[in-house]
């Protein structure tokens, strides 16, 4: 076993493990994955390689694998309710920016107008970002919030779209707190003759759930990440048309990657199944409330809400008033064992890894077993740290304590 044959290995691993238990995590995009999806990461399924499709793959010895794949795609597709005589799957992408990169380029050509959301006000790096292969690629263009309300103005960006006509629209988020309306997307998509993609990685589990309007039937493509409130493996599906499988398959193999990770895709199904589990539900709307909950407690502590609250699960606070950086209170969160990520907020100064805000979310607490009443102690615990100054090791002693109380 590990721990005799790689004991300083097994030993950061162990330290790692008790960490996350000993810890209050509030980034928004982790969480726990059953011990059953890791025990698929860790089956002899790493030791096949599986070029190709099933039914059609470069090596031998894919009896088990093609089920395996085979099953993945239909839970992929149930999960979301989606019928395969209109809908086509695709698991096999090793993460959510590969997952994009293929969607891109099985329908556009390197020059091509894309617009997507700006990363200071909630995109990602693979929605434009300039330095990024993408957006090196193809010419993007972006929208943002509203400077006022800090939501997205479907108006504006219907203005922006008809200016630029972009061959492709890109919605969805990495750290925007409100809901999505992907039907208007879809209405702006249309008007101006472009595909639209759905990036739904952060809200995949509470559209499941039905705690967030699903982008069905209203984009062409549908690319999420399998981990973040799905709580499954790090990984990524894409899911098209029926008219556009053939183009995904070929962009995703050979297009840009090899042999698939099918130890990856077993755990994928295995998390798809738990999320056709009926208590799934329960557990996505329980995300939803308790973001609420601390966000409104924030507030009431004195903190900014961005956007002032949150319909997901995440939130972002605005820590310019409180002259403190999103480097330092991350910095000081984690010294008392709340683990939180630095970021930008809507038209900040501040450098991306420095931020002027901090971003919190609620998946990972929820699937400890955490609620609204936590919530409020987590509320507090963090304006002790940041705002009222407190003693840490006070306040490391009540953390670990809460935490303990719930398990991973």
């Amino acid at each position: 076993m590990i721990s005799s044959q790689d004991p300083k290995i097994a030993k950061l691993i162990k330290a790692e493990e008790k960490r996350q238990k000993d810890s209050i995590e509030l980034i928004p995009s982790e969480n726990y994955s059953s011990p059953a999806v890791r025990e698929a990461l860790g089956s002899v399924l790493n030791n096949k390689y599986s070029e190709g499709y099933p039914g059609a793959r470069y090596y031998a010895g894919q009896i088990n694998v093609d089920q395996i794949e085979e099953i993945a795609k239909s839970r992929a597709l149930k999960m979301f309710k989606l019928s395969e005589d209109f809908w086509h799957a695709n698991v096999q992408p090793y993460s959510g920016s590969p997952a994009n990169l293929a969607i891109y380029s099985s329908v556009l050509e390197p020059g091509d107008k894309v617009l997507g959301m700006k990363l200071d006000q909630g995109g990602h790096i693979t929605h434009g970002l300039s330095n990024s292969f993408p957006g090196k690629t193809y010419e993007f263009y972006f929208y943002g919030v509203n400077d006022q309300t800090e939501k997205l103005d479907y108006n504006e960006i219907l203005k922006v779209a008809i200016k630029i006509k972009p061959k492709m629209i890109v919605c969805g988020a990495t750290a925007y707190s409100r809901t999505i309306d992907f039907k208007k997307f879809s209405e702006i998509a249309k008007r101006v003759g472009a595909y639209l993609l759905a990036d739904i990685s952060h809200v995949a589990g509470l559209i499941v759930g039905g705690a967030h309007p699903s982008p069905f039937p209203y984009a062409d493509f549908v690319m999420t990440t399998t981990h973040k409130t799905l709580r499954g493996p790090r990984g990524a599906i894409i899911i098209c048309k029926k008219e556009f499988a053939k183009q995904i398959d070929k962009a995703v193999f050979p297009g840009l990657q090899g042999g698939p990770h099918e130890h990856q895709i077993a755990a994928k199904a295995v998390c798809f199944a738990e999320a056709l589990d009926p208590e799934f539900k329960d557990y996505a709307k329980q995300i939803v409330k308790n973001a609420k909950t601390l966000a409104r407690e924030l507030s009431g502590h004195g903190f900014r809400i961005v956007s002032g609250g949150t319909d997901n699960h995440l939130m972002l606070i605005d820590l310019r008033v409180m002259n403190i950086t999103g480097k330092d209170a991350q910095n000081m969160l984690e010294e008392v064992g709340i683990v939180v990520n630095k970021n930008t907020i809507p038209n900040d100064l501040q450098p991306a890894l420095i931020g002027s805000g901090i971003r919190i979310g609620t998946p990972a607490v929820t699937t400890r077993g955490m609620k609204e009443k936590e919530m409020k102690v987590i509320a507090q615990l963090i304006t002790d740290t940041l705002i009222k100054k407190q003693s840490k090791e006070k306040i490391q002693k009540e953390v670990k304590k809460l935490a303990n109380k719930f398990q991973p």
